[in-house]
C-alpha cells in the first residue's frame, strides 16, 4: 500500500516543505510523484504529489487547477500562500516550497520515502532511523552518502535556533559548505570514517564558522563505506551512550543502503546511460552513487564482435555482467551501463597516471572471460580521463572512436595508443560530410579509375604513405618499381596532381584516404 501524505511530510517536510491547507487532512494516501510545468498539456495524477516547477505564486495557478483536475491529491509551490483559495476550492492539498528549497533535492528526498511503500516507522526507513537516533543521542541527526549528499534527517521539532548552518545548506542543498568540508578532509576526519564501521569520530565546535559539536560514524558493508551519519549537537548535551548508539545505528544503515542498491538496478543503470550521452546532470549522478563529482573519469567502451541478432543480445547482456563485476573489483566506485550495442564502465577517482597497466589488464580479463563463457571476440577502448563527471561524454566518445580505429588483431587499447589514428578519422569523417571540400584532382583521379577499371588511386596512395619510397611501395602493392613509377606519372597526368608541392600533397593524400574510407 501506499505511504500517507502525513508519513511524507514527517519524513521530508521541515525545512523543506509548509502545509498551507489541506481540506481532506494529511491522512491521504500517495500513489507517486509528478513533476509538472504551467506549459505542460493536461495529464492524469491520480492520488499522486505533484511538483509544480517553472512558476510559483498566482502564476502557478493553472497548474493546481489542471493537477486538482486530474486527481492529484497534493500540489507543491513555491510562494504558495496566493493559492490557499484555489486549493481549497478543489479539494487538493497545498504544500508550499520554501524560495532556497532546489526541486531536484525534494523530488530526490520525496521519492525516497515513496519507494519504501506503507511500512510502519521501523529501522528499514532512513527518515525513522535518523529520527530514532535522534532521540536516543538528543541530538540532531542527519545521514549522507559517500558524496556528502544529504540522504535522510531527523526533524529539529522546533529547535530551529539550534540548527547549525552546516545542516541547513546540508539539506536544502544536498551536501554541505565546499570549505567546510575541505576543512574534515585537511583534519583527516573523513579518513577516519573510511577505518571502521566502529570508529565513532568528534568534531569540536567552530563558532567562527557557524558550525556546532558534532559527532559522525561511518557506515560500512564490509571493506566498503556507503556513507556517514552525522549527529549535531542541539539545545542540549549529547546523551552519554551516543557513540554506543551510533555504532548501532551505521549497523542498521548499512543494511538499508545495501537493499536499496540491490533493487534498483535498472533505476541505476538508466542514470549512468544518461550521464554517458550527457543527459543526466553530473551532480544527480554523483549524489545517487555517492560519487565525487570532481575527481577523475575514465570510460571503457567494450564491443561485442559480428553475430546474429540473437546471440549479439545475448552476448552484451552477458558482457555488461562481466564487466560490471570486473570493473568494481577494479574500482570499488566503478558504474556500467550498456548504450547503443556497447558496454561502458565509468571509472571515477582514477588518476590518469593509473589508467594502466591495471586498468588494461582488467580490460583483458574481460575479453578473455567473455571470449570463453559466450565464444564471442570482445574488444576494450579506452577513452582519457576526465576533470570529473561532466567529462564522462568526452571520455565515452574518445573510447568509440578508440573502438573505431582499433586495427584487426588488438583486444584493447588506449585512447594515447591510436590518438593519431582517431584524429585522422575524425578528420576524414568531416571531409566526406563536406562536398565543398572536395579536392578536384583527387575527383578527376577517382573518375578515372572508375571508367577505365584502373589502379592509379591505390597506387598513388601506397606511394604517400610510404613518404615517396617506390620501392617500399611497389613491395606493399606487389609490383615492380617501374610499373609503380609509371602508375605515378600517369596519375599526375590525367588527374593533374601536384605531388611536388608539400601542401597539395597532404590535399591528395587526405583525400584519397576519405575515397578508400567512405567509398
Amino acid at each position: 500500500m501506499e505511504p500517507t501524505l502525513r508519513r511524507l511530510l514527517a519524513a521530508v517536510g521541515e525545512p523543506l516543505v509548509d502545509v498551507v491547507c489541506a481540506p481532506a487532512g494529511l491522512d491521504v494516501r500517495i500513489t507517486g510523484l509528478a513533476i509538472v510545468d504551467p506549459d505542460d498539456e493536461t495529464d492524469e495524477h491520480p492520488g499522486q504529489l505533484v511538483l509544480v516547477i517553472g512558476a510559483r505564486g498566482r502564476d502557478a495557478v493553472w497548474a493546481l487547477r489542471r493537477a486538482a483536475a486530474g486527481g492529484a491529491t497534493a500540489v507543491a509551490v513555491k510562494d504558495a500562500d496566493p493559492l490557499r483559495t484555489d486549493a481549497v476550492a478543489t479539494g487538493v492539498v497545498l504544500l508550499g516550497v520554501r524560495s532556497d528549497v532546489r526541486w531536484e533535492r525534494l523530488e530526490y528526498l520525496a521519492r525516497a520515502v515513496l519507494d519504501t511503500g506503507d511500512v510502519d516507522d521501523g529501522p528499514d526507513d532512513l527518515f525513522a532511523l535518523a529520527q530514532t537516533t535522534a532521540l536516543l543521542t538528543r541530538g540532531i541527526v542527519s545521514i549522507e552518502d559517500t558524496g556528502s549528499r544529504v540522504l535522510a534527517y531527523s526533524r529539529s521539532d522546533g529547535d530551529d535556533a539550534q540548527v547549525d548552518e552546516l545542516r541547513r545548506l546540508s539539506i536544502l542543498g544536498w551536501q554541505g559548505p565546499a570549505d567546510y568540508l575541505r576543512m574534515l578532509r585537511e583534519w583527516g576526519v573523513f579518513d577516519r570514517l573510511r577505518e571502521s564501521e566502529d570508529v565513532v569520530v568528534a568534531v569540536d565546535e567552530h563558532e567562527e564558522l557557524g558550525i556546532r559539536r558534532r559527532l559522525a560514524i561511518g557506515i560500512h558493508a564490509g571493506a566498503r563505506q556507503l556513507g556517514t551519519i552525522w549527529v549535531q549537537e542541539g539545545a542540549t548535551p549529547l546523551s552519554e551512550r551516543s557513540a554506543e548508539v551510533l555504532v548501532g545505528a551505521a549497523r542498521v544503515a548499512a543494511g538499508h543502503l545495501v537493499r536499496r542498491r540491490r533493487t534498483a538496478p535498472g533505476w541505476g543503470r538508466d542514470l549512468v546511460a544518461g550521464l554517458l550521452d550527457g543527459r543526466t546532470g553530473p551532480d544527480l549522478v554523483a549524489a545517487a552513487f555517492g560519487l565525487d563529482e570532481h575527481a577523475p573519469a575514465v570510460v571503457v567502451a567494450f564491443a561485442v564482435g559480428a553475430g546474429d541478432g540473437v546471440t549479439h543480445e545475448l552476448t552484451v547482456s552477458e558482457l555488461t555482467d562481466v564487466v560490471s563485476v570486473h570493473a568494481a573489483a577494479y574500482r570499488r566506485s566503478a558504474l556500467t551501463a550498456a548504450l547503443g550495442g556497447r558496454v561502458y564502465a565509468v571509472l571515477s577517482g582514477v588518476p590518469p597516471e593509473r589508467t594502466e597497466p591495471a586498468l588494461t589488464a582488467m580490460c583483458a580479463e574481460v575479453v578473455a572471460v567473455t571470449l570463453r563463457r559466450t565464444g564471442m571476440r570482445v574488444r576494450a577502448g579506452v577513452g582519457s580521463a576526465g576533470p570529473g563527471l561532466a567529462g564522462v561524454p568526452v571520455s565515452r566518445a574518445e573510447a568509440d572512436r578508440v573502438l573505431d580505429a582499433m586495427p584487426a588483431g588488438t583486444d584493447v587499447a588506449l585512447i594515447g595508443d591510436l590518438r593519431a589514428e582517431v584524429l585522422l578519422g575524425r578528420t576524414l569523417a568531416l571531409l566526406e560530410e563536406s562536398p565543398d571540400l572536395r579536392d578536384p584532382a583527387v575527383v578527376r583521379l577517382v573518375e578515372y579509375d572508375r571508367e577505365h577499371s584502373g589502379d592509379l588511386v591505390p597506387s598513388v596512395l601506397a606511394w604517400l604513405d610510404a613518404m615517396g619510397d617506390v620501392r617500399a611501395a611497389a613491395e606493399r602493392l606487389t609490383v615492380h618499381p617501374n610499373t609503380l613509377r609509371y602508375r605515378i606519372r600517369r596519375a599526375t597526368a590525367v588527374a593533374d596532381l601536384r605531388l611536388d608541392d608539400p601542401h597539395a600533397r597532404l590535399v591528395h593524400h587526405l583525400q584519397l584516404l576519405a575515397v578508400t574510407r567512405f567509398p
